[in-house]
């Protein structure tokens, strides 16, 4: 599974966790997560501003 880091404050959505304070379960993937989603941090960026993490 994959994660994604906010450019501006770092938040990390991680597949394999999920964000459920957000409504997103355990292995939700990245495309189920809609494309209007914002940051939950910081609320500055989009879904589509989220950068691919590479660990």
């Amino acid at each position: 599974m994959a994660a994604y880091v906010c450019p501006v404050c770092e938040y990390v959505y991680d597949e394999a966790e999920g964000a459920p304070r957000e409504g997103f379960p355990a292995g939700t993937v990245w495309e189920r997560v809609p494309d209007d989603w914002c940051c939950p941090d910081c609320g500055v960026r989009e879904k589509i501003d989220f950068d691919r993490k590479i660990s």
